[in-house]
């Protein structure tokens, strides 16, 4: 199989990186605009990887090419069209409660030429929403699709802050939703309350799945909490750890709180049929 250049573009406003055939276009350059074919349309894309930072390489699967650099005309008829996104969203908003259907209309998007007009929204179960569609086509000279998305892309689509402050990992990088549980929040020691370890999409922090391979690697050789414990100051028990600076709380039998190193501490023998860590192996959400 030959080898070919390659070229990582960004497709609308997704953060994913979907990777083209850049024969003919070895020079483009970080931030240019192509236009290519997908699954649903003719979309314009956003060059994130030049063909010259990536090595011409043999692939196990043919990839699409990238049919032409797009023009100004390109990008100015693309701008003008995501102007008017929010008049579509009002009317396909308006034919919703014509037709009494239970979905939320989240956001319209045209693609680059107008011919193609696609609005997502969220639902409880499945819609039908055919004779929607029947309406739509008469309100809009384009091909009109209706996406249906989960809570994860949701959040994605729309935006915000996490919990920690800084926008949302799935809007800002991540090509794809790592697989995140209950589990790893209690392997974190983070509080389990009501949506205490969710993001705003109300499911398990992403970055639960990016932390967990650090905390799994220090339960090895940290007591857990309610663990008994030997220090120089006497026997107590855990009652709180924080994993990233290696370090416990134990309470002393005269009920005194110290914090100190896990080195610091000495383990009692743990029982032979193990503790919390194990027992909730596969408990996920």
């Amino acid at each position: 199989m030959a080898a070919q250049a390659m070229a990582g573009l960004r497709l609308k406003r997704l953060p994913q990186i979907a990777y083209y055939d850049a024969t003919g276009f070895e020079d483009l350059h970080i931030s240019e605009y192509v236009i290519v074919d997908t699954d649903k349309c003719r979309e314009a894309a956003r060059v994130v990887i030049a063909p010259q930072q990536l090595r011409m390489t043999t692939v196990g699967e043919t990839l699409r090419p990238i049919l032409r650099r797009a023009t100004a005309f390109d990008l100015s008829q693309w701008q003008q069209l995501r102007l008017h996104e929010e008049e579509a969203l009002t009317l396909c908003k308006e034919q919703v409660e014509k037709h009494s259907l239970p979905m939320r209309l989240l956001t319209a998007e045209y693609n680059f030429d107008g011919s193609h007009l696609t609005f997502y929204f969220v639902a409880e179960g499945r819609v039908d929403f055919r004779a929607l569609v029947k309406d739509l086509a008469t309100l809009f000279p384009a091909r009109v699709e209706l996406w249906q998305i989960g809570p994860r892309e949701r959040a994605r689509l729309i935006g915000g802050l996490a919990p920690c402050g800084k926008e949302l990992c799935c809007e800002k990088f991540l090509s794809d939703f790592p697989k995140a549980s209950i589990k790893m929040a209690k392997d974190q020691d983070l509080p389990l309350g009501p949506n205490a370890a969710a993001g705003i999409c109300g499911r398990p922090l992403c970055c639960l799945a990016f932390e967990q391979p650090v905390y799994q690697a220090a339960k090895g050789h940290m007591p857990r909490v309610g663990e008994a414990v030997v220090t120089e100051r006497g026997v107590g028990r855990v009652i709180a750890r924080n994993v990233l600076m290696e370090t416990v709380t134990v309470q002393l039998e005269d009920s005194a709180n110290v914090t100190m190193r896990v080195v610091e501490v000495k383990r009692v023998a743990r029982s032979p049929h193990g503790g919390d860590d194990e027992a909730e192996e596969n408990e996920e959400t």
